[in-house]
C-alpha cells in the first residue's frame, strides 16, 4: 500500500508541474522545453500516458485555477535545515499544514533565507551511462553551463549537474546529441551535510515524512548526512 501511496504522490506531484509549465510556456513540448523534461520524468515514473495528456488538458482549460510555488524554511530537530518547495492553490491551508507539522515534530519553520544559502540550486539530468565516456561529455558540457557528473551504479546512468540557469542550454546540448533523457529537474544540493546518530536521524525522518505525504509538498531538501 505504501508504495502504491508513493506513487499516487508521484503523480500527482508531476501533474503540478505539468500544471505550472502549460500555463508559464503552452502545451507544446516542441517549443516548451520545461514541459518536454517534465514528460520525460513522468515516463521515468511510468506515469501512464493518458495521466500526461489529461494533465496538459486540464491545464488549457478555464477551470484549473494556477498553482502559486511557495518556499518554506526552517529547522528540524538536532540542527537540520530544511527547504520545502509546495505548489498550492491555497496559501492558508499550506503554510498552517507547514506549521503544524514542524511545531508537532520539534522543529521550527524559519523566515525566507533561513536555510537557503546553504544548498546550491543546480540542473540535474539523467542519462544512461552505456557507451558514454563521461570524462569527454564533461569537457562538452563546460561550454553549456555544466558542472560535473557523476556515476550512479544502481540505475546504470550518468547524472549530470550543472547551473540553475543553464538547464535550457544543457537540455538543449543532451537533445541535439540524442542522448535519451531518463530524468530532468532543479534540485537543491546542500554545500555541507550534518551527522547524527540513529536516534536522531529518526526524530528528523518522522518531520520529513510528515512533510512529504502533504500533496502540496512538492519536494523536500535537507542537510542531514545520508549513509
Amino acid at each position: 500500500m505504501k508504495r502504491w501511496g508513493q506513487m499516487a504522490k508521484t503523480f500527482t506531484r508531476i501533474g503540478k508541474d505539468i500544471v505550472i509549465a502549460v500555463k508559464s510556456g503552452g502545451p507544446d513540448p516542441d517549443s516548451n522545453g520545461r514541459l518536454r523534461a517534465i514528460i520525460q520524468n513522468a515516463k521515468a515514473a511510468n506515469m501512464p500516458k493518458e495521466n500526461v495528456e489529461r494533465a496538459i488538458k486540464k491545464a488549457i482549460s478555464k477551470e484549473q485555477e494556477d498553482y502559486k510555488e511557495i518556499t518554506y524554511e526552517g529547522y528540524a530537530p538536532h540542527g537540520i535545515a530544511l527547504v520545502i518547495e509546495t505548489a498550492t492553490d491555497n496559501h492558508n491551508r499550506t503554510v498552517a499544514n507547514i506549521r503544524s507539522y514542524f511545531s508537532r515534530c520539534g522543529g521550527s519553520l524559519g523566515t525566507t533565507g533561513m536555510t537557503d544559502f546553504m544548498f546550491d540550486r543546480k540542473s540535474v539530468f539523467r542519462i544512461p551511462a552505456e557507451g558514454i565516456d563521461p570524462d569527454e561529455l564533461e569537457l562538452e558540457l563546460i561550454d553549456v553551463g555544466g558542472d560535473e557528473i557523476e556515476f550512479d551504479d544502481e540505475a546504470d546512468q550518468l547524472v549530470i549537474y550543472g547551473e540553475f540557469t543553464a538547464f535550457g542550454s544543457i537540455q538543449k546540448f543532451m537533445e541535439s546529441k540524442g542522448y535519451e533523457i531518463k530524468g530532468a529537474e532543479f534540485q537543491r544540493i546542500p554545500n555541507d551535510t550534518k551527522a547524527l546518530t540513529d536516534e536522531e536521524v529518526a526524530d528528523v525522518e518522522k518531520l520529513l515524512e510528515k512533510i512529504e505525504e502533504d500533496d502540496d509538498v512538492q519536494n523536500v531538501y535537507h542537510n542531514m548526512k545520508e549513509e
